[in-house]
């Protein structure tokens, strides 16, 4: 496939840059639901009178529909975005960073989705719709699978759909760590619940904060009902995660100003599972909180990780130098990032 669309650059590089053109407008009406011509050419920097002749020959292929509401995709557009992917994957160039990426971190599977989360909706959407479909990927009938919190793993929620050829009733979510105190549709509790009622999978809650005390913990690991929970969490077969910036998520937990300077002093770079990691992946700080361990998460058979943005790239990197993740779901801004630091490193090894 990719010579063959080499030889095509080569002579028809107008049929590539059509071809990536009404590929990016069906892919975008795709992820609006409905929207409506003037504000998708915004959203595309373009201008309505050509975005007008390339949805009217859209909807002449029967690939869209127009209402008065706005244009939405139909089924023969959908089933032409999913055919599309791996060619456009290789015409954005996507196949060669998450080739790169798998290669140099040992990884199961890498998808990139095209933008930067951080800078569009759309793009954060799209992630949560790969993370959607790598989870459902790695699933089987009777799995536990431990959710953590963050945006992205609950856009991850908003995408799923039951999967047709697989029944997931047997199949159990709960939340990889005790809550945040902050908006309830981002906390672990919230997003496991909601996966699970979208796939009509079970759900059981971890109703205990992120961060504890040492007389709090030592009070709820005794506790008969929390055990249970706890038990079941650290024995899931998958772990669906968010990677955030370790300033941030010490903001977000309100930490004390003490340690947030040890976390400055150490170098953290990264939070993941609620752990801080430094740039070579090194765990420089852990909270004692319920839930998953460092044991459990090298232990667990797939580990997927999901993020996005240019500013998260330094972050996810600590996280893939850490060294047990599975699959990664990332966007371009933060492989493009990702990519020049492997790079570099190549090339201060080869002096």
């Amino acid at each position: 496939m990719r010579t063959i669309l080499e030889m095509q650059k080569q002579l028809l590089p107008d049929l590539m840059e059509i071809l990536k053109k009404r590929y990016t407008i069906l892919h975008q009406i795709l992820l609006s639901d409905v929207i409506g011509r003037r504000t998708l050419a915004v959203s595309l920097n373009m201008t309505e009178r050509v975005l007008r002749a390339e949805t009217d020959l859209l909807k002449a292929q029967g690939l869209i529909e127009i209402e008065n509401i706005g244009m939405r995709i139909s089924d023969s557009g959908r089933k032409l975005l999913e055919a599309l992917e791996p060619i456009v994957k290789e015409i954005f160039g996507l196949s060669n960073l998450e080739e790169r990426i798998q290669k140099a971190f040992g990884l199961r599977k890498v998808v990139i989705v095209p933008g930067d989360s951080e800078a569009s909706p759309l793009t954060k959407k799209e992630l949560g719709r790969a993370g959607a479909k790598a989870l459902l990927g790695a699933m089987s009938s009777q799995d536990v699978v431990a959710v953590t919190g963050g945006s992205t793993i609950a856009e991850v929620a908003e995408q799923l759909s039951p999967p047709a050829n697989l029944s997931l009733k047997q199949c159990w979510f709960v939340p990889a760590r005790g809550g945040l105190g902050e908006s309830l549709e981002i906390q672990a509790n919230t997003i496991a619940s909601g996966m699970a009622k979208r796939l009509g999978a079970g759900y059981r809650l971890l109703h205990v904060p992120d961060l504890l005390g040492k007389e709090a913990y030592e009070s709820l690991v005794g506790d008969p009902n929390i055990h249970d929970i706890v038990e079941m969490i650290r024995e899931a077969r998958i772990i669906i995660h968010g990677i955030g910036d370790a300033m941030e998520m010490a903001r977000r937990r309100k930490l004390e100003s003490s340690v947030v300077q040890e976390l400055q002093k150490e170098g953290a770079l990264a939070e993941s599972f609620g752990y801080y990691f430094d740039e070579n992946g090194v765990v420089v700080h852990k909270m004692l909180t319920l839930g998953l361990r460092l044991e459990d998460i090298k232990s667990t058979e797939t580990v997927i990780g999901i993020a996005g943005g240019k500013s998260k790239a330094k972050a996810i990197l600590a996280v893939l130098k850490f060294g047990h993740e599975d699959i990664l779901v990332i966007d371009e801004a933060a492989a493009e990032q990702i990519v020049e630091e492997i790079e570099r490193s190549e090339s201060r090894k080869a002096e």
